[in-house]
């Protein structure tokens, strides 16, 4: 049985930039609110030659970096150094894991280990712990993404883990399932009832998920090169929102319950035919006024690697049939933002016609980034004594997350994850065959693009991607919410 605390936590990678960006201050945040027990140790390893000191004083350096200047308090921040260790290891080699163990000495009270490491590493590392002792049954073991690069590698990956822990004491990581605006999608879906005789193909004519960026490599062309825009956002984050957005009701709030609806979603997932897809690569051009590099130029060579994806996807259920949901991600966008749209169906009959009046669907617009608000797009009557007739104009109404809970503290996703793997919470997880059913839809896709020669169609940095995507949604009589 997991205990629903531990003693350790134990990072991999803790001196990369995900460590200094995001886990790093995430602890901090954890540490200053109180949130996890004082005693609680904080050991990082990697391959870098470090000791205790010389961990804590580059943790000092990420957190002056990137935590903002209100929240840093000098005692707090001291206390909380204390809490860190450092264990140098080569996961390739597997005799350095009994120098690990006996840094984190007796760990049966419960220890949480954080894998943020390359895909070839995670099957040494997975026999590397368990050689030591580090798999016992109050181990837990979080996965940084990515888990494999297709449904067969990811199997590999999933198996070794699997010999080594059991589902229970594994906690796959998305990071969007960590953002409060993500969670509050349950909330609205579930403790509202005026949304949920809506919420089904007779009240809904389509979906929209958008995942833009204005960034392009950053760093990353190695990895992002072998990766491309489909596995890179589409096969995790974009299937998630997907899943979370269409699943039934759970019977409860508990991890099963929840991911057993959204499994449900993902194996309902038709396979998406060309013509419903489209791939595209950004070319010289102008993102916030500045120009930029195309993307062979960012890369330094020639490549066929998609930056821009667009899917016309379909859910077949009794709930979704039907309705299309439309995915779209792409770096060098106009803008950067992460949101769902739901359009709902027109009214049957517009009696303000004959007075001049249009109507616009209703619209339910969830953003994730970088704002975080709920907003209701609604019909309204513009006030005026009008004569020729009656203007109706389409106001917001909103729920501003910034506002609404002004007193609350913005967090990291990180933040709610590394405590959720601490105390042992899997509810926003994902799990295996989650994993497995994105995998296989993904992998449809990317076969089809291989036996058709499917080409990313170039598009201008700084633009919304090629016009083949605007085309998508303007062929159905439906426009992207731009």
């Amino acid at each position: 049985m997991i205990q629903t605390s531990c003693s350790a936590l134990l990072l991999f990678g803790a001196t990369g930039d995900l460590a200094r960006r995001m886990l790093l201050p995430s602890l901090y945040a954890l540490h200053e609110d109180e949130l996890i027990r004082p005693d609680l140790r904080i050991v990082g390893t990697a391959r870098s030659e470090h000791d205790d000191a010389e961990f804590r004083e580059m943790a000092r350096a990420a957190l002056a970096e990137f935590l903002p200047e209100d929240r840093r308090d000098e005692a707090k921040l001291a206390s909380f150094l204390d809490r860190l260790e450092y264990q140098t290891l080569d996961a390739s080699n597997i005799d350095g894991f009994d120098d690990l163990a006996k840094k984190l000495g007796d760990t049966s009270c419960g220890l949480s280990i954080f894998l943020s490491t390359a895909p070839f590493l995670f099957e040494p590392t997975i026999e590397g712990l368990r050689s030591a002792g580090l798999t016992h049954g109050n181990v837990r073991i979080g996965l940084e993404k990515p888990l494999g690069n297709d449904l067969a590698s990811s199997t590999r990956i999933n198996d070794a883990v699997a010999a080594a822990f059991s589902e229970e004491q594994i906690f796959r990581i998305d990071h969007y399932l960590g953002k409060e605006t993500v969670q509050n999608l349950m909330a609205l879906r579930f403790a509202n009832m005026m949304f949920e005789p809506l919420w089904n193909a007779g009240g809904i004519d389509h979906v929209q998920i958008t995942v833009s960026e204005t960034v392009g490599l950053e760093g990353r062309k190695g990895f992002y090169d072998d990766t491309g825009a489909l596995r890179d956002m589409v096969q995790n984050h974009m299937l998630q929102l997907l899943a979370l957005t269409a699943m039934e009701p759970p019977v409860s709030l508990d991890a099963t319950s929840i991911r057993d609806e959204k499994v449900k979603v993902l194996r309902a997932l038709r396979p998406a035919k060309a013509e419903e897809m489209v791939r595209g690569q950004y070319r010289t051009g102008a993102v916030k006024g500045a120009s930029v590099a195309g993307y062979l130029d960012d890369l330094g060579e020639a490549s066929y690697t998609e930056t821009f994806v667009a899917i016309k996807a379909h859910v077949d259920n009794w709930r979704w049939t039907g309705v299309p949901f439309y995915l779209r991600t792409g770096k060098r966008l106009a803008e950067r933002r992460s949101e769902i749209v739901v359009e709902f169906k027109p009214v049957p009959h517009n009696i303000f016609a004959d007075r001049g009046g249009r109507i616009r669907a209703n619209r339910l617009v969830i953003r994730l980034q970088p704002e975080e608000y709920v907003r209701l797009q609604v019909m309204a009557k513009e006030p005026g004594l009008d004569r020729g007739g009656i203007v109706l104009r389409e106001v917001n109404l909103d729920l501003s997350l910034t506002t609404a809970f002004a007193k609350a503290r913005r967090r990291i996703a990180y933040e709610r994850l590394l405590l959720d793997l601490i105390e042992g919470e899997q509810t926003l997880f994902v799990r295996r065959d989650e994993v497995e059913a994105q995998w296989r839809w993904v992998d449809g896709i990317r076969k089809l693009w291989a036996e058709l020669d499917v080409e990313a169609k170039p598009y201008a940095a700084g633009s919304w991607g090629p016009n083949a995507g605007i085309a998508l949604t303007e062929r159905d009589g439906r426009s992207w919410n731009d």
